[in-house]
Parts: structure tokens; sequence; C-alpha cells
């Protein structure tokens, strides 16, 4: 303990300490003190005392630093691990009703799945090993209800269910079938259809078509074309019979009319695209054939189309009259003859006066072969000749598809010509009148120009208006952009100066004020001649330019040796005092040791 204690303190700080207590030449008075030292220091800085040097134990020790890296390193795995082992959660279901919602949550804790929602709240997350799973068991429970019902509600049909609720469930099933195929559309959230199909009826006058209404729900940022609204139209009309595509009206969440209202009499968007289409065609061509005449740009066009979209169905049939009977064909020919003739019997009307018996036959003797007794005499011949020729007949049936052009106007405007004359000067002059009319003929041309229909063409010749930069002459060092970029290089090296100004006046010298450099050492070699003196790191000689004597310079280091001296018993009796606050017993021990030497 004693060896111990004076091996902690050197001898300039035994010898503060031997100055600074009281009695310490005194035999008896430097033990007596030193006794009553060392017990108040054990009594009053024995508890702190030992705290402390645990303390310093502590932070002295080269283990501790690898005990806190190591519990360190086995937290940060005990929480990896955790992590890795806690489940990794899927969507069961999203955009649920809050029955559904509720319902599912129900089924959920009664099977002791673990659940949560999503940071919206618009999911239910359960662990991705258990979804499928619990998707087929909640289907077999019947949830979720609120989804649409297709031709499966046609399977469990009861036994002697009425004709009238067969046929509404079999429309709730085609809408339910109907709604599932435009939701596969990539921006249709949700959808609902809602048909209406009148009765059947025997009577033609009396049939009605039958109407569907479509309300989608897009997601947003989305918007059906006009391609996929005329897809859905149709596909609807399609899968209910007899329904024309104007039966069908489709409507999104914002209650927008996406279909066009039947009996409109604007064009569709089909038919405004055709007639862009030809617009812009006829106009490529026009381009195409004037940009290598003038160059790109000192040419522009426009095309007005007029499109017949109407359908025409016509049937004719003509006679003509025959030009020469002679030639004309015979397509039927009927002749008859009737000859009456008379006789000498009894005649007349049949009665009471002309009905005699019959006279007893008599054939005369001498009467010719061949001839009876009864004489008859012609008394009219009667002859007749039909004949049918075939007439001129001409049947003739149009049928004139619709998006016929029914006139094309163009409009031509055609810059200047750039001149360039022998000095280098640019001018611009007009077209003659010659060129222009070969324009005015290329363009009829490559437009398809009939004039039965009313075609025009205007070619006009006019300097395009462009803008003069007025900077065109000035030398480089003048364009606003040498001006802009010399003032922006200004104001960077303005500001760097007033930076450099504000470092070398302000800055720095608050640094050296804040961290002075050390001390000049200065070495006094009072025992050796031979070396120099040295003061701020210069040899004396070379700071006092040569004119000190070398009295001044002894004179010097004797003043720097006390310094020096000075601030070593400064520091040593500072040292000495911290001791004594940290351990008072060390101090005690060492003040007895030094009464005991001295005895």
């Amino acid at each position: 303990m004693d060896s111990s204690a004076n091996s902690l303190i050197n001898p300039d700080a035994r010898m503060g300490l031997a100055g600074a207590q009281p009695g310490a030449g005194v035999p008896g008075a430097g033990q007596a003190g030193g006794a009553d030292l060392g017990g108040l220091g054990g009594n009053l800085g024995g508890n702190f005392g030992q705290r402390l040097s645990g303390l310093a134990q502590m932070r002295g020790n080269p283990r501790a630093p690898l005990i806190f890296a190591v519990a360190l390193l086995i937290a940060v795995v005990a929480g990896l691990f955790l992590w890795s082992r806690a489940p990794d959660y899927k969507v069961l279901y999203s955009n649920l009703s809050d029955r559904d919602g509720g319902a599912i949550i129900t089924a959920l804790q009664a099977a002791n799945i673990p659940y949560k929602f999503s940071d919206s709240g618009g999911a239910i997350l359960v662990p991705s090993e258990q979804v499928h799973e619990m998707r087929l068991r909640l289907a077999s429970q019947g949830l979720p209800k609120s989804g649409s019902v297709g031709f499966e509600l046609m399977d469990n049909q009861k036994f002697g269910i009425s004709q009238f609720a067969e046929q509404i469930n079999y429309q709730r099933a085609l809408e339910g079938e109907l709604e599932r195929t435009i939701e596969s559309i990539s921006s249709v959230k949700s959808a609902r259809v809602h048909l209406a199909i009148p009765k059947p009826s025997v009577f033609v006058r009396d049939k009605e078509a039958p109407s569907a209404s479509v309300l989608v729900n897009l997601y947003p940022g989305r918007a059906l074309d006009e391609g996929q609204v005329l897809a859905i139209t149709h596909m609807v009309s399609s899968a209910v019979p007899d329904m024309p595509v104007k039966g069908v009206t489709i409507l999104d969440q914002d209650g927008n009319l996406l279909t066009q209202p039947s009996g409109g009499s604007g064009l569709d968007a089909s038919q405004l695209k055709y007639r862009q289409q030809i617009e812009r065609n006829t106009q490529q061509r026009i381009d195409s054939i004037l940009s290598p005449l003038f160059g790109a740009g000192n040419a522009h066009s426009q095309v007005s189309a007029d499109i017949d979209f109407s359908r025409t169905e016509q049937t004719s049939e003509n006679y003509g009259p025959n030009g020469n009977p002679q030639q004309a064909a015979i397509r039927s020919q009927q002749s008859s003859s009737a000859t009456e003739m008379s006789q000498g019997g009894a005649s007349g009307v049949p009665g009471a006066l002309s009905n005699q018996p019959p006279q007893p036959a008599s054939a005369p003797i001498n009467a010719p072969n061949g001839a009876s007794g009864v004489t008859t005499t012609p008394v009219s011949d009667r002859k007749d000749s039909t004949t049918n020729y075939e007439l001129d007949k001409t049947v003739r049936h149009l049928e004139q598809p619709m998006g016929g052009i029914k006139r094309l106007s163009v409009a031509v405007v055609v810059n200047y010509l750039r001149v360039v004359d022998a000095k280098g000067h640019v001018t611009m002059q007009p077209v003659t009148a010659d060129k222009l009319a070969q324009v005015n003929q290329l363009v009829k041309d490559a437009m398809g120009f009939d004039a039965s229909r009313g075609d025009s063409v205007n070619v006009v010749n006019s300097s395009f208006s462009t803008e003069v930069d007025p900077n065109a002459d000035l030398p480089w060092w003048r364009t606003p952009d040498m001006i802009a970029l010399a003032k922006q290089i200004a104001t960077y090296l303005g500001i760097a100066a007033v930076a450099l100004f504000l470092y070398f006046v302000m800055v720095k010298p608050a640094v050296r004020r804040a961290f002075p450099p050390p001390e000049p050492v200065a070495v006094a070699a009072l025992n050796s001649p031979d070396e120099p003196i040295l003061l701020d790191g210069i040899p004396a000689a070379e700071r006092a330019g040569g004119v000190s004597s070398v009295a001044e310079l002894e004179g010097d280091a004797e003043m720097m040796a006390l310094e020096n001296a000075k601030h070593k018993y400064e520091r040593n009796l500072e040292f000495a005092r911290s001791i004594a606050r940290q351990d008072p017993k060390i101090v005690a021990t060492v003040v007895k040791n030094w009464v005991t030497d001295e005895r």
C-alpha cells in the first residue's frame, strides 16, 4: 500500500505537498496533521472515491469495448432473426363493403387466423401461405356476398319455380356475366349492368326491342377512349338477342354520358376519324410534291373534305319502244279459225212448235254419194291470229356505299423565292405566273381533282412573315448572349471576391484568436555554448539582427528557464491536488510515510 502510494506521486508533487501542508517541518505536527487528513478523507470521500475508482477501472479496461460490441452484435442478430420469422402478409380481399368486411373478420377470428389491414384500410391482409386456403374456406361460406353473380345462379334452381322467377334469375345471371366481362378491361374498376328485356309478343306492331344501361367505375386517372366505348356497346348489344346498338347507354362514375345519344344528327367518332384521315392523306400528297420545288416550310396546304355518309339503295325498271317491229323477237303467236254452216231442218228455239216428231227417213235413189237428204250452206267464216313480241326492259339495282367523297377544297400558299445575287445579298422575289400555273396543275393531279363534283383549288403566292434578327449584323462580343454570359461571370467573380474578403478580414483572425499557435520553445544551451539559443524557433543572434550581446542572451535564457520551472511547479501542484481530491487515503499514506522517514 505504501509503495504503491509513493509510486503514484512523483518527487516534484511530493515536494509540493510538503510545502502545502502546515507544520510539515515539525515532526509531531506533521504526524498529527497526516492522521487527521487521512481520517477526514476516509470518512468523507470513501464512497465517492470507490465509485470514481470503479468507473476509472471500467474505462481503463481494454475488454469493455469488446464486450459492448459483442452485446450489440447479439442484439442485432436476434432482431434480424425475429424479423425473418415474422409472417409475410398478402392481400386476401380488397374494396370490400362494410358488411362483407365485418363478416370476413368474424370468420378469420373464428378460424384463429392472424390478419391486419393495409395502410389505406381498403384491404385485408393475411399470411401469404394461408391466402388461397382462406379464400376457398370463405367462398364455401358464401363470402364475400357483394360480388356479381353469373350463370352459376342457375345451378341451384328449385323444383316448381315459376316462369317469372326463372326469367328474373336468367336476367340477373346475364347481367352478372356482362359485369364480369366489362370489369376485365384494364381501365374499369367495377361495372353495373341493367337490362330491360320486354315480354315477347305475337303481334309485330307491339314488339319492343330490349335496352341496356351500363355504369362503369374507372380507376383514378384513367379514361375510356371512343374505341373502347364502342367495343363495350357492341359487346352488350351482341350478348342480348334483338338488342340494337343504339339501345345501349354507358355512363361513368361521375355521371358523364360516354355513348352518343340516339337520334343525334352529328357524326360519330369513326366517321370523324375517316374524314380526318382523308384530309390528312390528301394534304400529305400535296406537301410531298411541293417540298422539292420550294423547300421544306415554303409551301403550306389545307384540305377540306365533304364526305357523304348516307347509304343509298335504288331499284328501277325501264321499258323502251321497239325500234323495228320486223326485227323484234316474238314471244308467242296464236291463230284460230271458225266457220258456221246453216241446215234445212227445223231450227229455232225449242218449244211446242219446233218439237215435231221426226220424219221417216227417205233416201232418194238418184242422190249423189255422200249426200244426205239435208242440205247445208255456209253462213259465216272467222279467223283470229295473235302475236306477242318481247319488250325492251332494263332492271337496275344500285347500292351506293357510305363514305363517298362529295367535294374537296384545297388551299395552297407558296412563299416568295429566295434569290442570292453575286454580292451575297438575299432578296425575296414572287413566283412567276407560269410556275404558279404548274403548281396549280400539280395540286389538282395530287388531290384527284374532279370538276363534276365541284372540287376547288386555290393557289396563292405570298411572302411569309418572318421575324428579322436585329442582332444579325452585330459583332459576336456585342450580342445579347455574350453580354448575358459576361454579366453572369462578373456576378460569380464578385461573389468570390466578397467571400475572400470576409475570409481574410474576419474569419481568419477569429480562428487565430480562438486557436492561438503553440508557445515558442526556447532552449538555453548553458552547458554547451556551441549550440545557438532559439527564440520563437529562430536563433537569437539572427532575431536580434546581430546586435544583441552575449550578456543579453544569457539574461533571456535565465528568465525563460525560471518561467519553465514555475510552470512545471504549478503543473505538479495541480496534479497533486487532483490526486488528493480523488483518493484522500493515498495522500494520507504518503504524508505518513514522509513523517516516518524524517524521524
